[in-house]
This record gives C-alpha cells, sequence and structure tokens, in this order.
C-alpha cells in the first residue's frame, strides 16, 4: 500500500487566511472606524486618535490617573504620556497631584478640553448611528451583546496567560 503524502513527512504549510482573520478583520475595521471620526477632530481641532481617546476617558471619568486611562484605552504608556503632555500643553487637560500621594497624578478636562469634548460627542454618535444603520433594531442588540461577550472572553484569555 503505498504511504499518504503526509505519513511520507510532505506536509503542505499552513496558511493564514489573513483577509478572513479575526483580529486582522477587527483591527482594520477598528482603523476605519477611528479614522472616519477622527477626521472631524483632526482636521477641526487638531487632535489625533490618541489624543481623542485620553479626552474621551477624562469625558466619562473625570479625575483619574494617566495608569486609569492606559487601562481603559489599552495606549501604551509611553504613547499615552507623550499625548497626554501635548494636550496638557494645549490646555485641554489638567494634571493634579493627589494629596495622600503626592507620585499619583489626576487628569480632567479644562473648560476649553469639555468644549472640545462637546462638540465631538455628537458627531461620535451620529458616526455610530450611520455606521450600525446596516443591522435591524434585533440585529444591533444582538451585535451589540456579541461584542460585550467576545470582549469579556478576550479579556478572561489574557489574564490568564
Amino acid at each position: 500500500m503505498a504511504k499518504s503524502k503526509q505519513q511520507q513527512g510532505d506536509t503542505a504549510p499552513v496558511v493564514l487566511q489573513l483577509e478572513r482573520y479575526l483580529p486582522y478583520r477587527l483591527s482594520i475595521l477598528s482603523n476605519r472606524v477611528s479614522s472616519r471620526v477622527a477626521e472631524t477632530y483632526s482636521d477641526k481641532f487638531a487632535l489625533s486618535i490618541t489624543e481623542w481617546r485620553i479626552m474621551a476617558v477624562l469625558g466619562e471619568y473625570p479625575g483619574i490617573s494617566a495608569d486609569e486611562v492606559s487601562l481603559k484605552t489599552q495606549i501604551e504608556k509611553s504613547i499615552l504620556s507623550r499625548a497626554i503632555n501635548k494636550l496638557l500643553s494645549r490646555h485641554f487637560v489638567a494634571r493634579e497631584f493627589d494629596p495622600a500621594d503626592r507620585r499619583r497624578s489626576m487628569l480632567s478636562l479644562t473648560k476649553t478640553g469639555k468644549s472640545v469634548y462637546d462638540e465631538i460627542v455628537p458627531v461620535a454618535y451620529e458616526y455610530e448611528r450611520e455606521l450600525l444603520e446596516c443591522f435591524s433594531d434585533s440585529e444591533r442588540r444582538v451585535f451589540s451583546e456579541l461584542v460585550d461577550r467576545l470582549f469579556a472572553h478576550a479579556s478572561d484569555l489574557h489574564r490568564s496567560r
């Protein structure tokens, strides 16, 4: 009986179909979505995606530390630090030191930063609405639940390593 190619050790290499690979697809989708909204705040306010993400977090969670911003955005700390410094120099963000622990600083939006935030948020929500138009109401709910479940599962996998 003749040996199969696999028995002979001549196995075909496994090829990654990048366009169907979920992490790649999510990354590309994230880039497309972020860059569309970024057109608004980049052109009008000269903000990078990273700077806007920091401001968005501070709009929701005023007075948190840079470490907490890093956890919420998953932005690497050196990139985050440069972006925070730029926002500080433009007076969009203020930093106060924790009186109980002078090593810990708390960040918040300034009046100018809050004004910019208040102008961008409705644009971001409108784009989200347009983006999700391709789904019915029930599909939007299911999609949201699936994204939440995938996020939680990915977090669990990350913690277990």
